[in-house]
């Protein structure tokens, strides 16, 4: 068997998956620079560390509706053949390596080969490698050098796929964001700009920054599988505050727990919070309710300071320390210590 490394992200409903080897770096979107007389699919750009990245709406690439962006979206940075661009998308979930025998790449769809042809406008076949099955999920494999170096536009590829208002758009990218949000998308653009010479990230910790009922709380990246919206909630009878109920995610069942009740915070109702993080511990999977994802940091050890008298209220034996963020503290969180031991255990409650 001869694998492939691919990552993996999803865009709507639909998930995707792109050569690995191209792929630079990821981060959370960071506000963009509009360009009125690029390409259509090219919405922005971006300062990274000195070097301007033009940044790809995945969404109009493919001849789909763009959709409105959010704290929780990413860019995935590629370069292949010296082509470098920055692509915005919803969700990065990992890197897989696929069997290029489990990779179906004849997508004739039944049709002959001379209809096969006449219907090359059909951005999705245009733009697709191949199919690849994993586990019960179909993964759209994306051809990078298309993506990147193939200068038909979007319009050219599908009829009538960008209209008036998505040109119009790009002038008005964060228009639907709140204050707040624009500040944080601010802050992230402000970071890229930084020189890799001024930094070192030897030994930093890396953190996921999310809300609790006005808090700031950090807690390790390494834990945090993705980040996702609440839908429905299936209760559980019989099982203690803390488990919130069952929801579907994409075919698997995770447990959403609330963690406020072990930080001796006010609990909310599940309908009360619209984003949930998916973590992993070890063999543990469960879904924590949270009022905002905010944001991803490298913190200095040296940064990190012992729990202060004043926060003891926020039961610190489940606190490793305190930092900084923006114009607070926020306390790191012993995600391990909080779901396996004591109150929140979950293994043996649900």
């Amino acid at each position: 068997m001869e694998f492939q490394p691919y990552l993996i992200f999803r865009l709507g409903t639909s998930i995707y998956g792109l050569d690995a080897l191209a792929v630079q770096e990821i981060f959370f979107l960071p506000e963009l620079i509009p360009i009125v007389e690029a390409p259509q699919d090219i919405v922005g750009m971006i300062n990274l560390r000195g070097e301007i990245l033009p940044v790809m709406d995945l969404n109009r690439r493919l001849g789909q509706p763009h959709q409105e962006y959010s704290l929780t979206d990413s860019i995935i940075v590629l370069e292949k053949k010296g082509w470098r661009i920055g692509i915005a998308v919803q969700q990065v979930d990992e890197v897989q390596n696929i069997d290029l025998n489990d990779i179906k790449t004849d997508l004739s769809y039944g049709r002959n080969a001379r209809n096969q042809q006449a219907e090359k406008s059909a951005t999705q076949q245009y733009f697709l490698a191949g199919v690849a099955k994993l586990e019960d999920n179909l993964i759209l494999l994306l051809d990078c050098d298309r993506l990147l170096q193939d200068s038909a536009p979007v319009s050219d590829l599908v009829a009538d796929s960008i209209t008036d208002s998505h040109k119009a758009a790009n002038s008005n990218l964060f228009s639907h964001i709140t204050p707040e949000e624009r500040a944080i998308f601010r802050e992230r653009a402000k970071n890229l700009i930084l020189s890799t010479e001024t930094q070192d990230f030897a030994g930093l910790i890396p953190l996921a920054v999310i809300g609790l009922n006005g808090e700031y709380f950090g807690l390790d990246l390494k834990n945090v599988r993705e980040f996702t919206d609440i839908r429905k909630v299936t209760p559980i009878p019989c099982c203690p505050p803390h488990i919130v109920g069952n929801m579907n995610l994409r075919g698997e069942i995770v447990t959403l727990v609330d963690i406020r009740r072990a930080l001796n915070l006010e609990p909310k109702n599940a309908s009360n919070s619209s984003k949930a993080m998916v973590i992993k511990i070890d063999e543990l999977v469960a879904g924590i309710t949270v009022d905002e994802v905010l944001d991803v940091m490298y913190v200095n050890p040296s940064e990190i300071k012992s729990v202060p008298t004043a926060i003891h209220a926020f039961a610190d034996e489940y606190l490793r320390g305190t930092a900084p963020y923006r114009e607070k503290m926020m306390g790191i969180l012993d995600l391990p210590e909080i779901l396996t031991t004591g109150q929140m255990n979950v293994n043996e409650e649900i």
